[in-house]
């Protein structure tokens, strides 16, 4: 009896769950800290220092995808289901199968690096160069004073920018890469209102069970519950290296305004100009930070 409980397999595997998750969780925060302030006059500022990962990127991306050396599987005893050494006969027929499956494998690797090009903003994510192509685009965009490359799709960045309450906010945003798990969103209301939701900021959402699958750091989290999947240091590797979601979201107002609802720990409290919401985040973090304020300008 032959089994197909490879190493090979088992990769393949992880790359096909991971190609589920991609469209949600491409690029999530890691270590970082990051501030809002929102003026009377209707102007505001957005910060956001630390890591971003770029899940495209890493080795976890690549697991199983350039592997074309044929790897038995393991036999078992009919009787007993124990592994046994394979026969040769069984060897042939292994080489066999997996020599007939060469165009395809060859196909589905082309159609795998065009789906990770398509969210990496025309990069193809194999080449060398990859890293290098996506800091000098996040740096030809306003707002990134830094972007500096640490090594397997983790980028320590500084991205700063103020504008007026005349439009809704999201960040990040990144030319002909899908927006598809936003840090921040500040949405402007009428009558002055503004929203702001942080979905980037929340390991996964206890209300939906399906969040851990579709966004933020729960979809990374999900990997890491794969990781049986692929087995061996590589793998490993690959998991040890998403870097944990740590941080600080603050939000500042400044002059006579009302924070209407706010989901802190501990409320607003105030300071010299105005008022200010925070939010300590973490692997352990359900609930995506939120407040609704009433700016009151002239």
């Amino acid at each position: 009896m032959i089994r197909n409980t490879s190493t090979r397999t088992r990769a393949a595997g992880l790359l096909a769950a991971f190609s589920l998750l991609l469209t949600g969780c491409f690029i999530t925060p890691g270590k970082f800290t990051s501030e809002l302030a929102i003026s009377e006059d209707e102007s505001f500022s957005f910060t956001y220092e630390g890591e971003i990962f770029f899940l495209g990127l890493s080795s976890l991306a690549q697991m199983g995808a350039a592997s074309d050396e044929f790897e038995p599987s393991d036999c078992y005893d009919d009787d007993t289901f124990e592994t046994r050494e394979c026969t040769e006969a069984e060897l042939a027929e292994q080489r066999a199968e997996w020599d007939a499956g060469a165009e395809a494998r060859e196909t589905k690797a082309k159609e795998q690096a065009a789906q990770m090009a398509a969210v990496t903003g025309g990069i193809d994510p194999t080449d060398p160069e990859a890293t290098a192509e996506l800091a000098q685009l996040l740096l030809r965009h306003e707002g990134w004073d830094r972007v500096e490359d640490k090594g397997n799709g983790v980028f320590d960045v500084s991205y700063r920018v103020s504008g007026k309450l005349t439009h809704d906010f999201l960040f990040p945003v990144i030319e002909d890469v899908p927006t598809t798990n936003p840090f921040v969103q500040m949405i402007i209301r009428d009558d002055r209102i503004v929203r702001i939701n942080a979905p980037g900021f929340a390991a996964q959402n206890g209300d939906n069970p399906m969040s851990a699958m579709m966004g933020g750091m729960g979809g990374l989290a999900s990997l890491a519950g794969m990781a049986a999947l692929g087995e061996g240091k590589d793998s490993d590797k690959a998991l040890a290296d998403i870097p944990e979601l740590e941080g600080t979201f603050t939000i500042l107002t400044q002059g006579d305004m009302e924070i209407r609802a706010n989901n802190t720990d501990e409320g607003a409290s105030e300071t010299a100009t105005g008022k200010m919401l925070s939010w300590e985040v973490s692997q352990r973090s359900t609930d995506v930070p939120t407040a609704l304020i009433a700016v009151r300008g002239n």
